[in-house]
């Protein structure tokens, strides 16, 4: 076989192969994550591979903000007090959320009790529905 011969053939097998799949690589195990998120799902609800992916992309990215947090301090040894430092932020938005939904619930009951005062104070539902 002439080399010209031998190169066309190594080019045919080439072309002939399928190409490998570059699988990603993710920081968590997909079961564990799907299993939590089962947890707290209703049975019926099915999970896109696409959820799962983002779902774990973005605990590996939530994991690398804490641990750049926690990196910012001086000591050696990263204990719980720094730990809690770290999710800090992650803590106080969950605080803010319930807050927010406790003042509007508290808006709302005021809404309520001045609408009822202009009711008693002789105001037509008409009027009070054109004030809204």
């Amino acid at each position: 076989m002439t080399k010209k011969a031998k190169k066309t053939e190594a080019k045919k097998a080439e072309k002939k192969e399928k190409p490998k799949e570059t699988k990603e690589r993710f920081a968590f195990p997909e079961a564990c994550i799907v299993r939590i998120m089962r947890k707290h799902l209703d049975k019926e609800k099915m999970i896109k591979k696409d959820v799962k992916v983002g779902m774990n992309k973005w605990l590996e990215k939530v994991c690398s903000n804490v641990a750049k947090t926690m990196n910012k301090f001086p000591y050696v040894m990263m204990t719980k007090s720094e730990f809690s430092r770290g999710i800090k932020v992650y803590e106080t938005l969950e605080e803010f959320d319930k807050e927010k939904e406790r003042i509007l619930a508290h808006m709302d009951a005021m809404k309520k009790d001045i609408e009822k005062l202009e009711r008693d104070l002789g105001k037509t539902e008409q009027e009070v529905l054109e004030m809204s």
